[in-house]
């Protein structure tokens, strides 16, 4: 007894072992599609049969659970349908009911007709058929979503030979409006609440072809689906049936089918790598015959540069040490020419031999000299790239002190050549913002060079360098990371030769070769907003409201005070009087003339004329006043 005890211990234990390691994203999906066609009653509906069996198919293979299929179900079998149902879903986290067949709707309840039912009577729907509420009774266990699918919309054959028990008892054609009292509950119907729903002219009706291409689709929301489904129904019928949905989700994606697993992307190989590898296993073998294998291997490139100058390196070390090796013998000659006592112009000659080679000599070790300064300076900027910021971005030192360039113009003066040239780089603290900074730099440098990059080359990279990188990618065609300065990008960047991105001249240029030119427009031209040169047009004339053939009021002025003189007797010539100032002159009268009705003659000296007034076309306004 003790033992038997132990081993049901033991059992119940590796069982809760067994189901806290499943996973917690595993959902348990259960289904009950329900097709009648064949009804006994009524005629052949033959849609419903195929759009159960082809959304059965469509629920199996999206991976449901438990999908439970019936055709032409009697009110007993349906009956028995619902409560088979209601077992599985009390313990599952989805479950779907789909219905299709006849319908009717009675005093605003909605019923589910079998193919067995008569309804010769109103009250025979309580008895023969059954409430959508008895199918949301079954699925209400389900854990987390509940879904009612009705596709029973259509013209029902009960309705019009059903007798009426109470006159005052409704019952309309399709279905009624409905809210489910569960949460997290969907109640979808083929059309739309008072419409009927349409077979089509196909294997299947339109709702159920479109339930078909939405319903499992991985990922996509359940509301999303139903709102496709709407769409293509409304296209197929010329919008005579638009299926509705009632009820309410929540604010996250509830999609029937999870989305899959987005697969960790491969990077792909990089070929730039594979020639790095191939290019330090020849400098570490650091011989003409390795260089110029790889050169044939690898004639282009940011590696074959260097490799060239390593090249050029040894071909001037060899070129000094030829030139060395013949001006010791020029030497030589000339020692022996002396001591045998040759004649004068063999040791003329032997000097000038000396001579040339020792200036021979001291070219080949100053071209020596120069090739090597670049071939350091080059493996200097390689491994500072590489070899520090390749360990300080993975956290791997020991990896980067593994990386042995056998280049004795890296190592430090008196270093042993043997000695791993990348260990005084090692002991030094890699700081990872500086690393990133160093190939950022370098990164911006090349973007720059192939014309994708017009900012400071600083190190940052912000919003402008992602965009220079994003640039390069659509022109060479890369799949770069934009967010992330990588050796990766400057790998590809430095296999472009030449400009990639093409070049964009602002304003007031144009595009001229590899430069912007300043556009100079013509006289009599201006500069558009396309950027072209475009003629002046010449401005209309403005009317103005003074021209030059209207008098000017002071010439109308003028014409209006000579008119008198021309129309009126002389005695209605004479001028208005004036201030007493500018009537007196230095003889008294002015100048001024007094006029009657008989003649007009000076005014007397110390007289002067005074405005009267007057009336009558003869009388003379002004009187003559002496002091």
């Amino acid at each position: 007894m003790r033992l038997y005890r132990h081993l049901r211990v033991c059992l119940l234990l590796a069982a809760s072992l067994f189901l806290a390691s499943q996973p917690a994203w595993a959902t348990k999906r259960v289904a009950l599609v329900v097709g009648n066609s064949s009804y006994q009653n009524a005629p052949l509906l033959p849609n419903p049969a195929n759009d159960a069996a082809a959304i059965a198919a469509t629920l199996k293979g999206a991976g449901f659970d438990v999908v439970d299929s019936r055709l032409n179900l009697a009110a007993t079998d349906m009956r028995r349908a619902l409560r088979e149902f209601a077992d599985q879903a009390r313990n599952a986290d989805i479950a779907l009911v789909y219905y299709a067949g006849h319908g009717i709707e009675i005093d605003g309840t909605n019923y589910l007709i079998p193919t067995d039912a008569r309804l010769e009577r109103d009250t025979d729907i309580y008895d023969e058929a059954f409430s959508l509420d008895r199918v949301l009774l079954a699925i209400e266990p389900a854990r987390q979503l509940r879904v009612v699918i009705v596709d029973a919309c259509r013209n029902n054959p009960f309705a019009d030979s059903m007798k009426r028990t109470v006159a005052s008892r409704s019952i309309s054609r399709g279905l009624a409006r409905v809210e489910p009292s569960v949460s997290n509950t969907l109640i979808a119907f083929a059309a739309k609440a008072g419409l009927t729903a349409l077979d089509g002219n196909s294997k299947n009706s339109p709702y159920a072809t479109a339930l078909v291409k939405y319903i499992a689709k991985p990922g996509l929301d359940l509301r999303r689906a139903f709102g496709f489904v709407r769409d293509d129904v409304l296209q197929a019928t010329g919008n005579r049936q638009e299926p509705y949905v009632y009820g309410s989700l929540g604010g996250e994606d509830v999609a029937l089918v999870p989305a899959a697993k987005a697969e960790e992307p491969i990077q792909a190989a990089n070929p730039q790598s594979e020639i790095r590898r191939d290019y330090e296993l020849a400098l570490q073998l650091r011989n003409k015959p390795a260089l110029n294998a790889f050169l044939t291997q690898h004639p282009d490139g940011y590696y074959s540069n260097l490799a060239k100058l390593q090249l050029n390196q040894l071909e001037a070390e060899d070129a000094r040490v030829a030139a060395t090796a013949k001006a010791q013998q020029a030497e030589q000659q000339q020692a022996r020419l002396m001591s045998q006592g040759a004649q004068r112009a063999e040791q003329e000659k032997a000097a000038a031999d000396l001579k040339a080679a020792e200036e021979a000599r001291i070219a080949a070790e100053r071209t020596k000299q120069a090739a090597q300064e670049q071939a350091t300076e080059a493996e200097r900027k390689r491994t500072a790239s590489e070899s520090t910021i390749v360990p300080a971005l993975s956290g791997n030192k020991p990896a980067a002190e593994s990386t042995v360039a056998d280049n004795p113009t890296a190592a430090a003066p008196g270093e042993d050549s043997k000695t791993p040239k990348l260990a005084a780089l090692s002991d030094e603290p890699r700081q990872t913002d500086i690393a990133r900074a160093d190939i950022a730099k370098s990164v911006q440098g090349e973007l720059s060079r192939v014309g994708c990059f017009a900012g400071p080359v600083d190190g940052q990279w912000n919003a402008a360098s992602q965009r220079s990188l994003a640039l390069f990618n659509r022109h060479a065609g890369t799949k770069l990371d934009v967010k992330l300065a990588s050796l990766d990008a400057l790998d590809a960047i430095k296999l472009r030769p030449s400009r990639v991105c093409p070049l964009i001249c602002d304003r007031g240029y144009r595009l001229d070769g590899d430069q912007c030119s300043k556009i100079t427009c013509a006289e009599g031209s201006f500069l558009n907003d396309d950027n072209e040169c475009e003629k002046q047009r010449g401005k209309k004339p403005v009317a103005k409201s003074n021209t030059d053939d209207r008098p000017s009021r002071a010439d109308r002025s003028a014409r209006q005070n000579r008119q008198p003189t021309a129309d009126v007797p002389p005695r209605q010539a004479s001028p208005k009087p004036q201030a007493d100032g500018a009537k007196r002159s230095a003889s008294g009268a002015g100048g001024q003339i007094y006029c009657n009705d008989l003649l007009c003659r000076p005014v007397k000296r110390g007289c002067h004329l005074e405005y009267r007034g007057g009336g009558g076309p003869y009388a003379n306004p002004n009187a003559e006043v002496c002091n």
